[in-house]
Formats: structure tokens, sequence, C-alpha cells
């Protein structure tokens, strides 16, 4: 695609953001960068051929606004999202642009659909949260399971087959702020709400298609998946899991953050993500095979974006939407050939 539409990435200098100028401009769209560090935000520019710098932070509405003007869409990958989503949005709304983040962060998502659904919908806006390997790709891959001939389903479980997780500093600092908004507590969603608990996570084997087989895994390791999913699909039971070792990486202060071994910057990180939904003692499956959660990210809120601009998304998909809601879920998956290996039910 040769758009030469400008679109805004909010946090572009951050490790997800790189990927997402980078995914930008290889669909022919021109990045406009946006943060609040003027001098990474120039540094990144002079690296990549003198893009355009507009910093901004989301406690200055007016720098928001000059950030955004002219623009076709925003990409928010600047966490926490509890803090940046909420002002990014609106500068979304006054500009009248799509706005597209990659939050992972459960309690965020649900202020996104909370508080935005009906001014979103009300300006025309569409509003896509969660847009990234987190909460994106399980919802697709769900809502490609259930067809067009499941209208409800019993259970969906997400199951994450990380090969490792080396953190960057954006998810650690995310995944404190969603600590203290639980006040320590978990949360998984059961009986078609979100519930929080003090409850030890459990310790299952999960048989993950192969070549990595079957593997101890954290149940109720819970992630975006469990607002995305439930937000347009009546599932009372979402479930999602996450490999042992990964979970313990993850829980690790020492654990590194993520090296590039590649000249995309990607990392030697593979996973696989094993969805399971079950309706009246029906079993469907879909898998997603693919290298780097961060790097995947990317092509993921790209494609979105891409969609939206070109009037790709369900009909009535206006307000807040998450990624199965607002897209042809089979069809969205297969365009991300390059990056995801994708098995659907036939």
């Amino acid at each position: 695609m040769e758009s030469g539409q400008r679109v805004a990435v909010y946090g572009a200098y951050g490790h997800t953001g790189r990927f997402v100028v980078a995914a930008l401009r290889e669909r022919g769209f021109v990045p406009v960068l946006s943060g609040r560090d003027a001098g990474r935000l120039k540094e990144l520019a002079d690296s990549a051929g003198g893009l355009g710098v507009r910093p901004a932070s989301v406690d200055d509405a007016v720098s928001l606004d000059r950030a955004l003007a002219g623009t076709a869409a925003v990409i928010n990958c600047a966490g926490p999202f509890a803090t940046t989503a909420a002002p990014v949005i609106e500068a979304a709304l006054r500009a009248g642009v799509p706005y597209v983040d990659v939050a992972a962060e459960i309690e965020a998502n649900v202020d996104t659909f909370t508080h935005f659904a009906d001014r979103a919908r009300a300006a025309g806006t569409l509003v896509v949260p969660a847009m990234a390997f987190y909460g994106g790709l399980g919802d697709l891959l769900v809502t490609a399971a259930m067809g067009d001939d499941w209208a409800e389903a019993d259970e969906a479980h997400i199951a994450y087959g990380l090969s490792g997780w080396h953190p960057t500093a954006g998810t650690r600092a995310a995944g404190g702020v969603s600590q203290r908004r639980r006040g320590g507590r978990r949360v998984r969603y059961t009986n078609g709400r979100l519930e929080y608990h003090d409850d030890a996570l459990p310790v299952l084997e999960w048989p993950f298609p192969e070549p990595m087989g079957t593997r101890a895994v954290i149940g109720e390791f819970t992630m975006a998946d469990v607002v995305t999913v439930p937000s347009h699909l009546p599932v009372p039971e979402v479930r999602t899991y996450m490999t042992r070792e990964a979970a313990g990486e993850l829980a690790s202060p020492d654990t590194p953050a993520p090296a590039a071994v590649d000249e995309h910057g990607r990392s030697a990180q593979t996973f696989v993500v094993d969805v399971v939904v079950r309706s009246g003692g029906v079993e469907r499956r879909a898998v997603a095979r693919g290298r780097d959660i961060y790097a995947v990210s990317a092509p993921l809120a790209v494609e979105a974006v891409e969609r939206v601009l070109t009037g790709r998304t369900r009909a009535r998909a206006v307000g807040v939407a998450s990624a199965g809601r607002a897209f042809d879920a089979p069809d969205f998956l297969r365009a991300l050939s390059g990056h995801i290996a994708v098995e659907l039910p036939r």
C-alpha cells in the first residue's frame, strides 16, 4: 500500500513503538513521531531518515492536539495505558481520527470500553484497544474459531506457549500499575464477569500442538483477552494460561530486557497461542505461531489502522470495538501470514 497518509505514533521511541514505526513505513504510511521525550524522538527521527517529530504530554491537551493535527489515525504505544489511553483517546475524538492502542493492561482496557463507548459512537469514531499480541490476537483467534455459526460458546481457553519472556521496562511498569489498582489481588473472568481474588494460581498441563507439546502452565494467568473476547461474544468463561517458565521470567526482577538477534530488531523468543472454544460438548481449536510478542504487535496494530482507513471493518463497527468485533477475524489473520502462521477450524 502506498497511501502516504500520516499516522501519529504516541510512544514512538519505546520498544514496541519502534516496531510500529517500521511497520507503518513498510505499508506506505508516514509515521508522525510523538511522545514526552523530545530528545528520544529526535534521535529516532534522525535514525529513520528525518521523520516528523511532535513532542506531546498526556497532561497537555494542546500538545496532543498538535501531535494529531493533519493525521489520519493514531496508534498509542505508550504505557502504562492507565495513564495514557484516556488523554490520547480524547485527542483522537477531538481530531476526529480513529484510535488504536497496544494495551495489555486489563483495567485500562475496561476503562476504555466503559468511558468511551458512547462518546466514540456519537462521534462516529472507531477506538480499538488492545490491538496487540495480548488482547487482540487471542480475540481474533476465538472469533475465528467460533465462526459464523456459533452465536455463543460455553468456554474459551487461550493458552500462551512462550519459549521465554524477557519483559520490557514498559511491561514491568504497566504490571506494577495493574497490581496497585488491584490491591495485589489476582483477576479472572468467570460467570460472565471479572472477579478479583487471592487464591493461589494453579499449575496445569496444557497439550500444546507440536513441536511444543505438553507443557506446565500457570492457570488463570489472566491477560487482556478477558476484556476483549466478552466485549462482543457471549462467552461466560474466558480463561488464559501461560507457560510456567515464561511466567517465572516475567516475575523475576533479574530477567533482562529483550535483545535483538536479527536485522528487524526481533528477539529469539518464539510463541504458540493455542485457543480452544467449547459449546455444548463440541470443541474447536485455533492456533497461531510466530516470533517475538512485541514485534508481532506492530503488524497487528498497523493492519488494523489500514483496514479502518480503507473501510474494511465489520458493519456497524463504530465506538469502542475489540479486534474480533471490528474486523473479519479469519481474513485479518490470513493477512498476517508473513508474521504469524495460523491454523483455523475448517
